[in-house]
């Protein structure tokens, strides 16, 4: 599962960027835009483990998560004149986030003996609630409330990591695909402008 680590880290970058860049943009001081950048790195993952019962959380255990939130948080706050040309690749390092987190917390939850229902939400948990809060805390409408194709992506990748567990695929294969499927999702979503219906007023 090497390779879904590094994954994870490269994730963990990109969401702390998005947290910091919210800040900067809503002209937080510096300690705001960490906070921001952490929450939006490690929220999911934490509210995941206190929900699972596995404590302390896994940013706790493995503090290299954090130091990756803070290096790049700061990052953003010092450069982010110099930085600019990051935002639009900042989406694609998004998408392989989602994916990742999706994967860690949908099989966390099954190694945890959840069903389909609670492995598919700590899935979908771990990839977004800490953008959710990132959104409230810089007075934004959450992401996954709009209507880009966003959860639903989260959704589809932990459905099918779950279904996937109950056949002989190897783990780590089913990781990958699972992966890949919402990264896939996420990315012709950015491209082709997808979108969930919405109600007709």
């Amino acid at each position: 599962m090497n390779f879904l680590y590094i994954l994870d880290l490269i994730g963990t970058a990109a969401f702390a960027a998005s947290g910091a860049w919210a800040g900067v943009r809503r002209d937080m001081d510096l300690f705001g835009v960490l906070v921001l950048g952490m929450v939006t790195a490690t929220g999911g993952g934490t509210l995941r483990d206190l929900l699972l019962g596995d404590f302390p959380p896994f940013c706790l255990k493995n503090e290299v998560y954090l130091y990756i939130s803070i290096a790049v948080s700061l990052a953003v706050f010092f450069q982010h004149r110099r930085l600019g040309f990051l935002q639009h690749p900042l989406l694609y390092f998004d998408a392989v986030g989602l994916g990742t987190f999706v994967v860690i917390g949908t099989g966390k939850a099954i190694e945890y003996n959840m069903g389909f229902i609670g492995a598919v939400s700590m899935g979908i948990m771990t990839a977004t609630a800490g953008g959710v809060v990132r959104d409230v805390l810089s007075n934004r409408v959450p992401l996954i409330l709009r209507k880009e194709v966003y959860a639903s992506a989260c959704l589809a990748g932990g459905a099918l990591m779950f279904l996937l567990h109950h056949t002989p695929m190897p783990p780590t294969l089913i990781a990958i695909v699972a992966a890949m499927t919402v990264i896939t999702l996420r990315l012709l979503a950015i491209r082709h402008n997808w979108s969930l219906p919405r109600a007709q007023t």
